[in-house]
């Protein structure tokens, strides 16, 4: 066991110290590393975007260079809508939050649902695409181990983020900066090359498109173009990092954002709408076996003066570069796919373990959750991008379009007091026709290939959240009348009868001082008083005037939701603060000898282990108590939704000699 927790502590690098002001400064990213971090997900659909567009126009591939000019242009607009989201939300959680807030909770369920099974899908193809590039390059028996590859690249890629979420884009930050500088340099270069052909191509276009309009008319034309756009609409997915993900980013927060999304939406434009062209100037056919980007590529280095070993050999690094970024952005969604489950469980939609950090400060629980379904998809598809590609893009379109009719209702409500206010919705109505377009035409499109199994995974995710809400509010209510009972300590209210009532209890005006020989209770609390009061009587109950000594431990846990900056650090102390000194004051004024203790940690479980041990040395006459919740209706569910803190000290202390005693506290 203790060579395991070597070779883990070795894997995953020393822990850190959540309370130090130096650690977030060794977490945050500054613009660069933001867009390598979060840019490689948008970026990675140059791959395939462009490709789905230009061949789904077919014969009429004189369309391309309107393509490339939506392309670039709904790139900004996509992007302008989402630096509004970051500017109203400066705390992250984009889409989903304005969408929470502004459309209301249960629209916002559904975008979080959507972008949750679009993630694990985008990680699934992601791997599965850049694998396939990277075994286009090898004989074809080896195709039997691209699945075991899948696998171990996954786990590989989960392990880098469970060591810490700069470390990881540090690690694969050369493979982006080869992907884009050599697609810069060789659309740049394919541009020029044949700069001439664009004084006839603009004008053929023009021309040809008329002809088409009088032959099949405008509305064909405009059919045809818009079902190639919308099956392109790949290209747009990941512009929403940055507003999912701006509390990960350095200060001032807002201004590395902007930076980042400016770096972001100009790569992508350039990268995405430089390769539909290079398409039409280049004349590109479809090849049996080959991406069109290879196709187009391999005529670039043909004209270079290069032996044919040597232009070769560069195509393979070009190749080898994309199925790299792929797999760069499956790194991105372990970023933000465990902060979209943290912050549904926040808002209760998922079981607050995945509020949890780990001692390295990332979100394991969503990692794992992640990577596991993952993993799970590539098996049951064997790996196979064409079974997985018919599944992809109707969640993430569905997500935008929420987050932006989320916009529209804003600035419309807001118009009255708002300066430019009808510049930004314009902005917001413009992105919303955008993306609702492109799902509407996506979902026709796949719906009968398999698309509608997106949709009913989606529903079952929705149906899981709400029983997990339920739930919690069920238990949060029940508390919250316990809690009730033991709001005010001045004057005589029910919980100084029921105490007074005890056996050997009596008015007292000051306490005694502590006694380290004396017995000792050890009383674990939350910030449930209620709780905590509930663990005090029944300890006086139990063990009627035998404790002389009561001492309150809490431990202030740093989760998701309180690792944001020094001010809700210092408000999570506060309430720790605040909570113990309500237990200490009504013991003192109860003539009982009381004092306090708290820790602060990622991990409750540890804290709570080293704080009572030392307070066990200094009391050796102790025992530990602790509160845990018994439901009527027992459940995996219940199980599964409530941590197991009070046990798992328990049998911590247990191997310890420590004495600890658990008081079921009962839940309807």
């Amino acid at each position: 066991m203790a060579m395991l927790e070597r070779l883990w502590r070795f894997l995953l690098g020393p822990p850190h110290d959540p309370l130090q002001p130096e650690t977030r400064q060794h977490t945050v990213l500054v613009p660069f590393l933001a867009w390598v971090g979060f840019g490689a997900n948008s970026l990675s659909s140059s791959c395939y975007g462009p490709e789905k567009a230009f061949l789904a126009l077919g014969n009429h591939t004189y369309l391309a260079p309107y393509l490339a000019v939506a392309t670039v242009v709904s790139v900004f607009i996509v992007s302008l809508a989402y630096n509004q989201v970051t500017r109203l939300f400066p705390s992250g959680g984009g889409g989903y939050k304005i969408v929470t807030r502004l459309l209301g909770p249960h629209w916002g369920l559904v975008c979080a649902a959507a972008m949750l099974v679009d993630y694990v899908l985008t990680m699934a193809i992601s791997i599965a695409s850049g694998t396939d590039a990277l075994f286009s390059l090898l004989p074809v028996g080896a195709q039997a181990y691209k699945l075991n590859l899948e696998i171990g690249l996954t786990m590989l890629l989960m392990v880098l983020n469970l060591r810490g979420m700069k470390e990881s884009i540090k690690i694969l930050m050369p493979i982006f900066l080869g992907f884009f500088l050599s697609h810069l340099f060789l659309i740049a270069y394919g541009i020029i090359a044949h700069a001439g052909r664009l004084a006839v191509l603009i004008p053929d276009t023009l021309q040809e498109t008329q002809q088409l309009s009088q032959t099949m008319g405008w509305f064909f034309v405009a059919a045809l173009f818009l079902r190639a756009y919308s099956l392109g609409g790949a290209t747009y997915t990941g512009v929403e990092a940055i507003s999912n993900n701006i509390q990960f980013m350095a200060e001032p927060q807002i201004r590395t954002g902007r930076i980042t999304l400016l770096y972001m939406v100009l790569s992508l434009s350039i990268t995405a709408g430089g390769i539909i062209l290079l398409y039409a100037l280049w004349q590109v056919q479809a090849a049996p076996a080959q991406t069109l980007n290879a196709t187009v590529f391999r005529a670039i280095i043909a004209t270079f003066d290069f032996d044919p070993w040597q232009s070769r050999g560069l195509l393979l690094l070009i190749l080898a570069l994309e199925g790299g970024l792929l797999l760069v952005a499956a790194n991105a969604v372990f970023v933000s796919g465990p902060l979209a489950l943290a912050n549904m469980a926040a808002d209760s939609w998922m079981p607050h373990q995945f509020r949890n950090l780990s001692s390295r400060l990332v979100r394991q629980n969503g990692i794992f959750l992640i990577g596991a379904f993952a993993l799970a998809i590539l098996l049951c598809s064997r790996g196979r991008v064409a079974v997985l590609i018919v599944f992809y893009s109707i969640n993430v379109f569905l997500s935008f379009s929420l987050a932006k009719l989320g916009l529209c209702v804003h600035w419309w409500r807001s118009r009255a007091g708002t300066a430019n206010w009808l510049r930004r919705l314009l902005v917001s109505v413009a992105g919303l026709a955008i993306t609702a377009t492109i799902l509407v035409v996506t979902l026709m499109e796949r719906f009968t290939e398999g698309g509608w199994a997106t949709v009913l995974v989606t529903g079952l995710v929705i149906g899981l959240c709400l029983l997990i809400r339920k739930h919690y509010d069920g238990t949060r209510e029940q508390l919250r009348k316990v809690d009730e009972l033991f709001m005010s300590l001045p004057g005589r209210n029910k919980v100084d009868e029921l105490f007074m009532s005890l056996p050997g209890q009596n008015e007292a005006l000051l306490p005694p001082a502590l006694d380290t020989a004396q017995p000792t209770a050890i009383i674990l609390v939350t910030q449930n008083r209620g709780a905590g009061m509930h663990a005090l009587l029944w300890v006086q109950r139990l063990f009627a005037n035998h404790f002389k000594n009561f001492i309150f431990v809490s431990v202030g846990e740093v989760d998701s939701q309180s690792f944001g900056g020094n001010e809700v650090l210092q408000a999570l102390q506060a309430r720790i603060r605040d909570t113990l000194r309500f237990y200490t004051d009504f013991c003192h004024g109860h003539g009982l000898a009381a004092v306090s203790y708290a820790a602060y940690g990622t991990d409750p479980v540890v804290k709570l282990e080293n704080l009572t041990t030392q307070i066990m040395q200094e009391f050796p006459n102790s025992v530990c108590f602790a509160n845990k919740l018994v439901f009527s209706a027992d459940t995996w569910l219940t199980g599964w939704l409530h941590n197991q803190t009070a046990l798992a000290l328990q049998a911590r202390l247990l191997f310890k000699g420590k004495q600890m005693i658990i008081l079921p506290m009962r839940m309807a």
